[in-house]
């Protein structure tokens, strides 16, 4: 009983979406699931968004769904910098900005005939050339031209650079 009033403290506290699954574990017997689930409903009530619950199944599942009420406002994109101190935006932004760079590169004409080496932390390129399939392979369905990655321990974490063969700097 103490778990579900915590958990409709934290629904609205935090603001959750969505669908919320609950285990509540060792309960046996349909009195105590049935009394739970009342416990849980009476609880909600002062809920003002929109929200479902179902009875606990058989196994002692409560599912909730809720619809948020405010958008997230403050979204953490940043993580520590492995380079220095401090914190720095995270990979996942980083490859927006080159997936963005990239796309503007390849719609650039003069661009079209050159070959591609993006130059970049090792830490960023391991990432891109990993997986199945990887985004680097993604970026050749998509734009039928191949990127060469090249990882510079001498670049920043998140530093990156298009480059030609001879090393020239690609402008979109």
């Amino acid at each position: 009983m103490i778990a579900a009033t915590e958990i409709a403290r934290q629904l609205r506290l935090r603001d959750m979406g969505g669908i919320i699954v609950v285990d509540f574990i060792d309960l046996n017997t349909n009195e105590n699931r049935k009394k739970l689930f009342e416990h849980l409903c009476k609880e909600m009530s002062t809920d003002r968004t929109k929200h479902k619950i179902l009875p606990p199944s058989r196994f002692g599942l409560i599912q909730i769904t809720r619809q948020r009420v405010r958008p997230e406002m403050n979204i953490k994109t940043k993580e520590s910098n492995p380079n220095l101190n401090g914190e720095v935006e995270a990979p996942i932004i980083l490859i927006d900005k080159i997936n963005t760079e990239l796309s503007k590169i390849t719609k650039n004409k003069r661009n079209q005939k050159e070959q591609m080496h993006l130059h970049l932390h090792p830490f960023i390129a391991a990432y891109l050339l990993n997986g199945f399939p990887s985004q680097r392979l993604k970026w050749y369905f998509e734009y039928k031209k191949w990127i060469r990655i090249v990882p510079r321990h001498a670049y920043q974490y998140l530093e990156f650079r298009f480059l030609n063969k001879e090393r020239k700097r690609l402008r979109p």
